[in-house]
């Protein structure tokens, strides 16, 4: 099996380490290492020998390693990757056993798929997309790279999600919205408007407040 750790050592961290789990259950692929975090000092839930160190010891690494990027936030992920300029490092994408992949979707690089999410048809995603818990992805829907989605999100057709888009929980975008870049829809929002780049929209209807 393939060796692979996980960059932030937080909540959602743990959580991707489940996830591993579930896909080894269904399909032994991997071989879980342990976490890289640059606040190892804070992380007492989780057992020493498992906290491999800062991320920049990425760098130093000889041999093939996967890492998955658990990191909500959409341009600290970019961030991240941008230090890494290992070549032996490489970015799998995880997608949960229960997970309904429909017909024509493209999934890029590093993309972490949790558990119940249903894509249907003619999707694509870019790289190192979130899909949270429980998520539905409609057709013709486009998802530009490091965007997050968290929990319960329900995302109509014929939609387009820019570049670092984080969604909050339980927002709902209705068919035909553009989503512009580095934008945050609140939790529990409606889209049924688009939103701009650089907006942060609440609300039912959602409206932009920044």
């Amino acid at each position: 099996m393939n060796k692979i750790a996980i960059i932030g050592a937080g909540g959602f961290g743990r959580e991707v380490k489940w996830l591993i789990d579930c896909i080894n259950t269904a399909n032994p692929t991997w071989s879980f290492i342990g976490y890289y975090d640059d606040d190892l000092t804070s992380r007492r839930d989780i057992p020493e020998f498992l906290l491999l160190g800062k991320i920049e010891e990425i760098n130093t690494i000889e041999e093939p390693l996967a890492l998955v990027i658990a990191i909500g936030k959409p341009s600290i992920k970019e961030k991240i990757l941008n230090q890494i300029t290992n070549k032996n490092i490489f970015f799998p994408t995880l997608i949960h056993p229960t997970t309904i992949v429909g017909n024509d979707v493209k999934i890029g690089t590093g993309c972490i798929i949790c558990a119940n999410n249903i894509l249907t048809c003619n999707i694509e995603l870019h790289q190192f997309i979130t899909l949270n818990l429980a998520c539905t992805i409609g057709h013709d829907t486009l998802i530009q790279s490091y965007t997050s989605i968290m929990p319960t999100v329900n995302v109509s057709g014929e939609v387009t999600i820019e570049k670092n888009v984080y969604i909050g929980t339980g927002a709902k975008i209705i068919n035909q919205i553009s989503i512009g870049a580095n934008s945050i829809i609140g939790a529990g929002a409606v889209v049924t408007k688009n939103i701009p780049a650089n907006a942060t929209a609440v609300g039912v209807p959602a409206k932009v407040i920044k």
